[in-house]
């Protein structure tokens, strides 16, 4: 099994750790400075095309702001450990209807297992490589918004009680008690979710556009879903099943467009990532750089693009 001490030194290993409040506040800022630029596009020039253009814009957003709330639950996105978990927990999670805590958790399951029959995020990856077919059904769930429901569903269940947390898709059901009961504890557990995503509907309400909140929710509900899928196939669906960090997940290149829409914070760099979980996404680049010039990457752990990604998903390999 491959270490990072075996390929980086104990100097670099601390640098690439190195935290920054405000290059993690520009991340943060940058990611909502976006979401807002794409809603203020369709006031300026509203029409079926920036509406559609938003939707894209916002949801690739959505998933920078889930890959911060990834960051922090890693304690990595700040210097500050309060200022990553209170921002995390605020202006990331909440409003994606994502708990720290929980994901931390959970995650920490993957990473500690991952590519293993204990891996929690299995799931995620169990049905590939599929058919061209049934892969063109996921993202067109995704896009009409049945994956979105289903999430929906599950996430109620969890935060009742019913359901224990999970990010992936294997579920696993809990002791069924009084509706009452349930009720409380989705209010006790899902209440900043609301809290923040009625904060947001009355600041668009406040300058005088609550409709674009739609934006916010069709982006979630369609867009997010399509690129969260193609984050997750790309990370380690058709990797190795085994316990080494250089066969179990993937590297993905990404162009400046990729990078805007589809692929932010740098949340390519996956097996980066894996090899140092504490590095922040913005010393990522760097970190690849130096694995690259020691020979670290090849066809089976590096991908051109993520259309290279989508191929090998529906094509055995």
């Amino acid at each position: 099994m491959s270490k990072v001490t075996d390929l980086l030194s104990r100097e670099e290993i601390r640098q690439l750790r190195r935290a920054s409040n405000w290059r993690g506040a520009w991340s943060v800022t940058f990611s909502w400075g976006l979401i807002f630029a794409a809603m203020a596009l369709v006031v300026w020039l509203p029409s079926v095309a920036t509406v559609l253009a938003a939707l894209v814009i916002i949801g690739g957003r959505q998933l920078g702001l889930a890959v911060l709330t990834h960051e922090t639950a890693h304690y990595s996105l700040f210097a500050s450990k309060p200022a990553n978990q209170i921002i995390g927990r605020w202006l990331c999670g909440a409003p994606m209807w994502v708990h720290v805590d929980d994901y931390r958790t959970h995650h920490i399951g993957h990473h500690t297992r991952t590519g293993t029959d204990d891996d929690p995020d299995l799931g995620l990856i169990r049905p590939f490589p599929t058919s061209a077919k049934s892969l063109a059904r996921k993202f067109a769930r995704d896009l009409t918004g049945i994956t979105a429901a289903k999430r929906v569903f599950g996430l109620s269940l969890m935060d009742s009680g019913r359901m224990k947390y999970t990010a992936s898709v294997d579920l696993t059901w809990l002791d069924r008690r009084s509706l009452a009961s349930h009720a409380v504890q989705w209010i006790r557990t899902a209440w900043p979710v609301v809290l923040t995503n009625a904060a947001l509907l009355g600041l668009l309400t406040l300058v005088g556009h609550p409709l674009l909140y739609l934006l916010w929710v069709g982006a979630w509900c369609t867009t997010y879903s399509a690129i969260l899928r193609i984050r997750s196939i790309a990370e380690h669906a058709c990797t190795e099943r085994t316990d080494d960090q250089l066969r179990n997940t993937r590297t993905t290149h990404a162009n400046v467009l990729a990078r805007l829409l589809w692929a932010p914070h740098h949340v390519n760099y996956h097996l980066e990532h894996h090899l140092l979980m504490t590095v922040p996404h913005y010393n990522l680049a760097a970190m690849h750089a130096m694995l690259r010039e020691r020979g670290v990457f090849d066809d089976n752990n590096y991908a051109a693009g993520y259309f290279t990604v989508l191929q090998r998903a529906v094509t055995p390999r």
